[in-house]
């Protein structure tokens, strides 16, 4: 997508500004902004079985609605990334909040399992996708030229961190108040950053007179979006750019793995997994919010490393290790908690979404200024995939009575991510340029 902006239309701009740049400010805000958000995305795996036994559904049916509100997770990302250009970061996420918490809160109605597709499935799927990674890919390329891995990794971080604080509250407030309570929580979570991003959220940094941290007269940063035309047509200008080039394929059945592997399967299916092991709801789900503490670490160790190696490397090793972790993660699940299962912990935390800023940073060596909503299409395919795991590892349940075979199945997709990114060619211009 090409911007454009008029001279008159962008502020002189200073030199120098004393004090912390506030490109470290707007990351705060939306780092807290997507901890927030993240408070639903904990929700499903933990009320599962609370909606299977009062309301009758099957694994399949409320999997299907995560399916649902996964899909549009994705699909809704670099439609808000073109939004965010047209209208502005702080307008969409407000609004985006907002779905949220409703969808959340009117859950506490829902008696008929359409009202489970329409209120976890599209309402709060639209929410979450309106302020996905678009908005990580968005913040990083506008506020910074310098250290922009490391933010996307910290950025990145903020849904871990949302699991870790969500998990153990909601599992607690489920088992002991129900799951209404849990939902209205989430709610009333989403609704709290709202002040917080009309704020101090802002757009650009040339709307307040600056330039991007780190910016210099070689790499002075992306200028202001021209806001005019069409939010749609922008995001298929960016949708046709990316299918013309045979790296956004790559990127993209790599990421649909990582989705599949993470929020689909690990995500939605592993507390009702290890509670067919015998494995009480509140240590499955303390496990689980370990997996978002290393994914803190994780995450911004990865952005770090993406600033000075080669991201295509880094994504082969991601991939690796997940799918031998994936492929030992059957025989490790028990009633109680043994240090293999430990290990596994600590090495998927680790991994969790440490594929997120090496992406980011090849969708920016190829597409430049286009790269936020690029990328949005990049994790489109990203929750496609974690679509698909989620009501697929469902079925396998109710089918085969255990998820062993969707764990296996996983693996083998991991190995195919690694050799989807080992295939990528480094953009040799871009790297000269």
């Amino acid at each position: 997508m090409t911007q454009t902006v008029r001279a008159a239309d962008a502020p002189p701009l200073p030199r120098r500004r004393r004090g912390p740049h506030l490109a470290w400010t707007i990351a705060a805000v939306t780092f807290v902004t997507m901890l927030g958000a993240a408070g639903f995305r904990s929700v499903p795996s933990v009320l599962l079985d609370p909606l299977h036994r009062e309301f009758g559904w099957s694994h399949g049916l409320i999997g299907a609605a995560m399916s649902i509100n996964m899909t549009l997770f994705g699909v809704m990302s670099p439609f808000a990334a073109a939004l965010m250009d047209r209208f502005g970061i702080r307008r969409v996420v407000s609004c985006a909040l907002v779905l949220v918490a409703a969808g959340s809160g009117l859950t506490v109605f829902m008696h008929h399992a359409w009202q489970l597709l329409l209120l976890w499935g599209v309402l709060v799927g639209v929410g979450t996708g309106s302020m996905s990674m678009a908005l990580v890919a968005t913040v990083s390329t506008r506020w910074f030229v310098a250290r922009r891995g490391l933010v996307s990794g910290v950025l990145t971080a903020a849904t871990a961190t949302g699991q870790l604080i969500f998990l153990p509250l909601l599992a607690t407030l489920t088992s002991h108040h129900g799951w209404r309570t849990a939902s209205l929580t989430v709610s009333i979570a989403a609704l709290a950053v709202v002040p917080l991003v009309l704020g101090l959220l802002r757009d650009h940094p040339h709307d307040v007179g600056l330039q991007a941290y780190g910016a210099t007269a070689a790499e002075p940063g992306p200028p202001p979006a021209a806001r005019t035309g069409s939010s749609a047509a922008a995001a298929l200008r960016g949708l046709r750019l990316g299918l013309r080039t045979p790296v956004f394929w790559l990127l993209a059945g790599s990421f649909a793995v990582c989705g599949a592997t993470t929020n689909g399967l690990i995500g939605t299916h592993f507390i009702p997994a290890a509670q067919d092991h015998g494995m009480p709801v509140t240590v499955a789900a303390s496990l689980l919010a370990l997996v978002g503490v290393f994914d803190i670490a994780g995450t911004i160790a990865s952005g770090w490393l993406t600033d000075r190696y080669d991201p295509r490397v880094l994504l082969v090793v991601y991939y690796s290790g997940r799918g031998l972790s994936l492929l030992a993660l059957p025989s490790l699940l028990g009633p109680h908690t043994e240090p293999s299962t430990w290990l596994f912990i600590l090495f998927y935390g680790l991994d969790w979404v440490a594929t997120v800023p090496p992406t980011v940073a090849i969708c920016r060596q190829y597409f430049g200024a286009s790269a936020p909503v690029v990328f949005g299409w990049v994790f489109a395919s990203h929750q496609l995939g974690a679509a698909v795991a989620a009501g697929g590892a469902g079925w396998i349940r109710d089918l085969r009575g255990s998820y062993d075979l969707a764990f296996y199945l996983a693996a083998a997709l991991c190995a195919a991510g690694a050799v989807l990114c080992a295939a990528i060619v480094p953009n040799r211009t871009a790297a000269a340029g």
